[in-house]
């Protein structure tokens, strides 16, 4: 059985710590890509309600995580090559354009934000200690509190919307890409060159450093993706 702990923010009832602990057991890799999730051995894993665990899936399948098929309950979505490529397309469209958006209506507390959201970023270890070849929660919490940092700028709030829904459904890929990471790839210089241009309020530039940004992960998964596929 696991015992629950809800981090700050989340919400204080029963389901909503059974969806912070779903969540993280299936960017972890404990619950693979398109396997079933059973609510009754999930209500004995996590020691709640049938009740708790409907709600929590539900919230899951909002975020792309999970998906419900006729008949037979919920499963962890699967991942693919033709998947990625069009979330990827999605995403190089509506972030960026999120993130115009921002760049144009954020003041002076959204450049702090998102300033500040680095600084922690950066201070961090990528990698899990003790399982190195996973991102850690709190590398992956902060990181994606930066991107959604500089998103919060944007004023439109169905382009937000829109742009924080496909990050989540992303979230499983980029977790999933980890152990294919490129050494050589400088992800902090990334990061520093996008909030450079975005608080220096050239737009052009952010839009292609996150394009970048976005297209390089889905590049290194790609090959890894089409070789589970053949």
């Amino acid at each position: 059985m696991v015992r629950l702990q809800e981090r700050p923010g989340a919400s204080s009832t029963r389901s909503g710590a059974v969806y912070e602990g779903l969540r993280k057991d299936i960017l972890a890799g404990r619950l693979s890509p398109g396997s079933k999730l059973p609510f009754a051995a999930l209500a004995e894993k996590y020691e709640c309600s049938m009740g708790s665990v409907r709600e929590a899936l539900q919230r899951l399948a909002e975020q792309g995580l999970v998906e419900s098929i006729a008949q037979q309950g919920f499963r962890v979505v699967s991942i693919s090559v033709d998947d990625l490529v069009d979330l990827t397309a999605a995403r190089c469209e509506i972030e960026t354009l999120a993130l115009r958006y921002a760049i144009a209506d954020g003041d002076v507390t959204w450049e702090g934000s998102a300033v500040a959201a680095l600084h922690i970023l950066e201070r961090i270890p990528q990698l899990d200690s003790e399982d190195p070849g996973r991102q850690s929660d709190d590398w992956a919490a902060a990181h994606d509190n930066f991107h959604l940092a500089l998103l919060r700028g944007c004023k439109n709030r169905r382009i937000l919307a829109t742009a924080i829904a496909l990050r989540d459904a992303a979230e499983l890929y980029r977790r999933w890409s980890a152990p294919l990471h490129d050494r050589q790839r400088d992800i902090s210089g990334e990061h520093r060159a996008l909030l450079d241009a975005a608080v220096g309020r050239r737009a052009d530039e952010a839009v292609e450093v996150l394009r970048g940004h976005i297209q390089r992960t889905t590049d290194k998964l790609l090959p890894a993706l089409a070789e589970t596929e053949s």
